[in-house]
């Protein structure tokens, strides 16, 4: 049975490539999406992404994450230093959630440096653009005992 990993996409998101390149690059949500189903075929997990900017339906899908997922991608964006609902959903689910930033939020204004998903989440990737995501990947392949490494 290949194991199914949810990659979980916050607000504002869907305008990757077109809001602050500068800071968040010039790849769009697509791109992200087929870079991370490369990297997902590579590593014999099947992928679920999705990309929201609502709140509750972010929590809904980390509920629904609880039967339906082995691990969790997560980059809850402008959420992650807002929403203590998402962090209890995340809690709540039960299955080891990775938190990604395409950007270092340790670089920008003092608001992004607070996460309410960190201390909860089994790891952290940020500052690395897309290649995040395929990190994180990395990371659940071995922590949901997939990968050969």
């Amino acid at each position: 049975m290949t194991a199914t990993i949810f990659v979980l996409n916050g607000p504002n998101l869907n305008m990757l490539g077109q809001r602050e390149p500068e800071i968040y690059g010039a790849d769009t949500l697509a791109d992200v999406k087929k870079r991370c189903v490369t990297k997902a075929a590579a590593l014999g997990l099947e992928i679920d992404f999705r990309q929201s900017n609502h709140e509750g339906e972010l929590v809904s899908w980390l509920q629904e994450a609880r039967d339906a997922a082995s691990g969790i991608v997560l980059n809850a964006a402008g959420y992650t230093h807002t929403s203590v609902a998402i962090r209890d959903a995340v809690l709540a689910c039960e299955k080891p959630v990775i938190e990604v930033h395409l950007s270092n939020p340790y670089s920008r204004e003092e608001f992004r440096q607070h996460s309410f998903i960190s201390d909860v989440a089994a790891g952290v990737i940020c500052g690395l653009a897309g290649k995040g995501y395929e990190l994180a990947l990395d990371a659940l392949a071995d922590i949901c005992g997939v990968s050969d490494n």
